[in-house]
């Protein structure tokens, strides 16, 4: 500077005043913005940067399983392999002009890896997200087949982005066992009928937002480390069902199908000192693992839905509410009109000819015009308030979707008086069978109406109880000694001379009720000729009852009559369960025990059996004399004219194939008791 010209030098420091200057001012705009950013807006620059490396997942839970009351599993959940693409890292390097040729490659391989159409494969990957599902549950070969595709030893131009991840599927090892009460879990983890609905937000557990790292190639780091699955998983479920049971009675209502060939069926198992379903059974049923190739009438769980008439049934309600009030004595006659009465316009008929009944006779040949006769003497008032303390009118309380809370009585006004004798003995109102299961165990119980009991416990993974389904009593329906009169008036139906005798229980005094109720013709607003629905309900052992089944088959079109349809498979179910419950059969036969003193439905009883029963005058009971039937020649039958003919004959045929008969046991001309199983088998004539 000192060799330089003045007038240059001053320049020159001038220049550099300046650099340095400008130099500052942008060190200073630096530092500033420096400080901006990461003092005064570091917050939200953080914030973008953690977007920016972070991934949000929703963590699906396990959802819990559902078993049965002794710990066999009815619906568990179990990992199987998805197929997920990120198309951002399969392009990732790829210049924008090769990137169409690159995912019509991967289609290509994709499509035939997965047993896919390459071009449902290429529009997926078209959409060029980061998370697609490519296929849902693959197999196992699908899934190894992938894996190949991405493994660099083994291919020369791996697909990258494309994973495997294990996804819940829902599996019912029982199969068809209980198909409409669980119902099924759709693909998207959703409960969309029976239980799986009803309880989906307990089953599914707590859906929870993970966050984790992406490196360079967008492999997910969780923060926190491992997600700990059992916190979130759903919780488990035990019901009351025993399948065993369960099988049993679905076995039943499947055998009644093919030998009776009715719309549908239903049938409950209830214990009557608790409250807990044992069995709930409705036919035609459905396998849900195969939910989409089911028909949806046959997903609907017919003893909670299907609304139907009772029948005759409603005649032990009726008589229990005329005993309770004191409007009828037991030991009383009534006239029952040789068959025919009429009540205003409406003529009422008895299928049987009768004169003088008393309350157990009525009962036991199931009159009409006798038991109108005691409705009408309790009132509209009456027979309405006692049907509804038996629960009839309002669901039950079930955890199940769709339960139906039957009609009692028209809306907004009370029964005429042809209404109140429809309503007396079933007609004009309608029910479900497990409103009956739950009103037939009031009787059984002593007169408690019991909520009926589905759920019996919610454990989480971990067997902490979330809650118990504990017994609960919803209304004393009728007092405890009426109840215990009209058990003992109830045998009297399953025994010589009542509607029920295929429905006694060698060994057990079966109480019940037979019921076959014309269905109503909705094309004419009346009664049809052809239609009926046929029921049993009933309790056993009569004394100390374990068990109340319902069964009710709708539209049968071989016979009709509920003691000869429902009533064997009533006699069935009950008979195998009670040795499955390790019960111990008494000395008593089909016909009434002995009386004892002070017991007024005995007197009633021993008066009604005094007509050529067994029992002698002071009460002994005596030995029984079953009379004899042969057994029908059904060689070379078809199914129907076989069934029939043993149907005619008084014996309850069970079939094997279809075709023509070409064998039978007994033989042809076996002399056996009235009501004996005949087994069929058919073959197809070649």
């Amino acid at each position: 500077m000192r060799n330089l010209d003045g007038k240059r030098a001053r320049w020159i420091r001038v220049r550099m005043g300046v650099l340095c200057g400008v130099m500052g001012v942008s060190l200073g705009v630096i530092v500033a913005s420096a400080y901006r950013v990461q003092v005064e807006d570091g917050a939200a620059w953080r914030e973008l940067a953690e977007k920016q490396r972070q991934r949000r997942l929703h963590v699906e839970p396990k959802r819990g399983s559902i078993y049965d009351r002794s710990g066999q599993p009815l619906g568990v959940s179990v990992e199987v392999p998805s197929v997920v693409a990120d198309v951002v890292e399969l392009l990732h390097g790829v210049d924008d002009g090769a990137q169409t040729v690159v995912l019509k490659d991967a289609a290509v391989r994709l499509g035939a890896a997965l047993s896919m159409d390459s071009n449902q494969v290429y529009e997926k990957l078209a959409t060029r997200r980061r998370f697609i599902w490519l296929k849902r549950r693959a197999s196992g070969d699908e899934a190894a087949a992938i894996r190949d595709l991405a493994d660099p030893k083994k291919q020369a131009k791996p697909i990258r982005g494309v994973t495997i991840e294990g996804e819940g599927h829902r599996y019912y090892p029982g199969r068809e066992l209980l198909g409409p009460v669980l119902g099924f879990v759709a693909p998207d983890g959703q409960g969309k009928d029976g239980l799986e609905l009803a309880l989906d937000e307990e089953l599914r557990g707590r859906v929870e937002e993970v966050r984790g790292l992406r490196d360079r190639g967008g492999h997910l780091l969780f923060e926190g480390g491992q997600v700990n699955e059992q916190a979130l998983a759903g919780h488990d479920v035990t019901l009351t069902i025993d399948s065993a049971i369960q099988h049993l009675v679905q076995q039943e209502l499947d055998a009644a199908m093919r030998t009776y060939e009715p719309k549908g069926g239903a049938a409950v198992v209830m214990d009557p000192s608790t409250g807990e379903l044992l069995a709930i059974a409705s036919t035609p049923g459905y396998n849900p693992n195969d939910y989409s190739e089911s028909d949806p009438d046959a997903r609907r769980d017919r003893a909670v839905t299907d609304r139907f008439e009772p029948g005759s049934v409603m005649k032990v309600f009726t008589m229990t509410a005329a005993l309770t009030q004191g409007v009828i004595k037991p030991t009383e006659t009534i006239y029952c009109e040789h068959g025919t009465y009429q009540v205003g316009n409406v003529v009422i008929h008895d299928t049987h000819i009768n004169d003088y009944l008393t309350p157990t006779q009525i009962l036991a040949k199931s009159s009409n015009i006798g038991a109108l006769k005691i409705g009408l003497r309790l009132g509209e008032p009456g027979l309405y308030a006692a049907l509804r303390r038996f629960g009839f009118g309002e669901t039950t309380g079930l955890p199940l979707p769709g339960e139906a809370s039957g009609v009692l009585r028209p809306k907004g006004r009370p029964w005429f008086d042809v209404e109140t004798a429809n309503a007396s003995f079933g007609q004009g109102l309608s029910v479900t069978t497990v409103q009956l299961a739950a009103a037939m165990s009031a009787i059984a119980n002593g007169g408690k109406l019991l909520e009926p009991i589905l759920v019996k416990r919610v454990t989480t993974s971990g067997g902490d109880v979330v809650r118990e389904g504990t017994m609960h009593v919803r209304r004393e329906a009728a007092p405890a000694h009426v109840t215990k009169l009209m058990a003992e008036m109830l045998t009297a139906v399953t025994e010589e001379g009542g509607t029920g005798v295929e429905a006694a229980v060698p060994g057990f005094r079966v109480a019940g009720k037979t019921a076959t109720a014309q269905k109503v013709d909705p094309a004419t607003g009346k009664y049809s000729p052809d239609h009926f629905t046929a029921s049993f309900v009933g309790f056993v052992p009569a004394e100390k009852p374990r068990l109340v089944i319902a069964v009710v088959l709708d539209e049968p079109m071989i016979g009709h009559y509920g003691g000869d349809l429902a009533g064997p498979i009533f006699r069935r179910v009950a008979e195998a369960t009670l040795r499955y419950l390790g019960a111990t059969p008494n000395d008593a036969s089909k016909t009434i025990a002995v009386t004892r003193a002070g017991d007024p439905a005995d007197k009633v009883l021993a008066a009604y059996r005094a007509q050529g029963s067994n029992v002698t005058a002071s009460g002994a009971q005596g030995t029984e004399v079953v009379d004899g039937i042969p057994v029908p020649d059904a060689a070379g039958m078809g199914a129907r004219d076989a069934v029939r003919a043993m149907l005619g004959a008084g014996l309850v045929p069970h079939v094997e194939g279809s075709g023509r008969t070409v064998r039978q046991a007994p033989a042809a001309g076996t002399i056996v008791p009235k009501g004996s199983d005949v087994r069929l088998s058919f073959e197809q004539s070649s």
